[in-house]
């Protein structure tokens, strides 16, 4: 699909809410549920729906979406009985660049997971640099890595935060 179909397929969700499916990249199969809330050239900010809940927010670079496909089916019907639609909310995230997002996510104090290629990794900003981020993450275990991983902006797939996983974990594991 091509990107100016993606992105105006995602601007056609955000008013009035409406879930879609992003195929990404990565897997052509695999898919995640969003209810878009912000796109532009580069990037795409979205809350997730799971199983008639939001789990949290995710952006995504438009560069890694393989395709995108309005829902036009009785899951939306019950997000709005179920209260679903009435709880979305845009958070104050910025995103014209890697650097404002990775800015904007710090200012929010909040733990985020960021999958590239290879890895996913959860926890704190430390640094925003030119062309990457430093992040000081813990592992499956909830041990904190002694040292911080540095990502490639032109490597990641994703950026999450406030998901159940990433918030619930993060209240079992030592504060920084």
């Amino acid at each position: 699909m091509k990107k100016s179909k993606i992105i105006r397929r995602l601007s056609e969700c955000i008013t009035p809410h409406r879930m879609c499916r992003v195929f990404m990249d990565c897997d052509s199969e695999w898919y995640v549920h969003y209810f878009p809330l912000k796109v532009n050239e580069q990037f795409f900010l979205g809350a997730v729906e799971f199983d008639f809940q939001l789990d949290g927010f995710r952006i995504c670079p438009v560069s890694k979406i393989n395709k995108v496909k309005i829902r036009r089916d009785k899951c939306l019907d019950i997000d709005i009985c179920e209260g679903v639609v009435d709880q979305l909310s845009t958070p104050k995230v910025n995103i014209s660049s890697w650097q404002q997002i990775f800015r904007s996510l710090k200012d929010m104090n909040r733990y985020v997971m960021i999958e590239d290629e290879d890895t996913v990794y959860i926890g704190a900003i430390m640094g925003i640099h030119k062309h990457s981020v430093t992040v000081k993450w813990f592992d499956a275990d909830g041990i904190w890595q002694d040292k911080p991983a540095k990502i490639r902006f032109k490597d990641i797939h994703s950026v999450t935060f406030g998901s159940r996983y990433v918030d619930v974990f993060s209240r079992y594991i030592p504060r920084l």
